[in-house]
């Protein structure tokens, strides 16, 4: 069962394990294990997802408990009134800070819509190891906070700009995410929804929610180096919203 973060009489919000589906879809037949279930399990009652997190993203997931919520909680994404931020790890020295404004489609034939990412570089290392053409290989550790909620837009957006997120099996490049498997022991995608912040629907609260890292993302930090890179609050941006 995935680990509760929050809890009240009207939503949940649970850590999603990386590999782990929100919910039974198309293309996915087969399988039967999801979020939605084990958290309906775990409770004894329904639960309905109001946004979502890729199959192989890991961090917070939220939940409501009623229909009436759910509504609530959507318009509220929607509306871009949820803020959230995420690390990852890419390839390459993005430049410190920035913003990725790029349209997306959220799926074949359908249009693209605008979409924004901003971003911050929290660390960066440089290792000799040729594992392109270069004799050596660059990695940055990121935060992002996707303005918009289209489909794959952190990948997608990081792919665009040539900084791929690393164990992205689709919009990454093979050669650093089979690095990062067999050398430096991390064989998934390294994007973490590290925090999400919203305005209760019903009681008007500030609630932030935060999903701590694995031992996979916690030892990936020490062996780059980048074992202080998150004292403080890196994240900090998504209580200013």
């Amino acid at each position: 069962m995935p680990v509760i973060l929050y809890r009240d009489a009207h939503l949940v919000a649970i850590d999603k394990p990386a590999g782990l589906l929100v919910h039974r879809t198309a293309i996915a037949a087969g399988v039967e294990d999801f979020a939605l279930q084990r958290v309906r399990d775990r409770l004894g009652q329904r639960v309905y997802p109001v946004h979502r997190l890729d199959r192989p993203v890991s961090g917070v997931l939220l939940l409501a408990l009623s229909k009436d919520v759910a509504r609530r909680l959507s318009w509220l994404f929607e509306a871009g009134a949820v803020a959230k931020a995420y690390l990852g790890v890419v390839r390459g020295w993005p430049e410190a800070a920035g913003a990725i404004d790029y349209p997306l489609s959220d799926g074949p034939g359908q249009p693209a819509r605008p979409a924004l990412t901003r971003f911050h570089v929290l660390a960066r290392a440089e290792l000799p190891v040729a594992v392109g053409r270069y004799p050596s290989s660059r990695y940055a550790l990121i935060a992002a906070w996707p303005e918009s909620g289209r489909y794959h837009q952190i990948r997608r957006h990081f792919h665009h700009v040539h900084h791929p997120l690393i164990g992205d099996t689709t919009h990454g490049e093979g050669r650093h995410n089979r690095f990062f498997r067999d050398v430096l022991g991390a064989s998934r995608l390294l994007l973490h929804a590290a925090s999400l912040r919203v305005t209760h629907p019903l009681s008007g609260a500030d609630l932030r929610i935060q999903a701590p890292l694995d031992g996979t993302w916690n030892a990936l930090l020490e062996r780059l180096g980048w074992g202080d890179a998150l004292e403080g609050d890196p994240l900090g941006e998504t209580s200013r919203r």
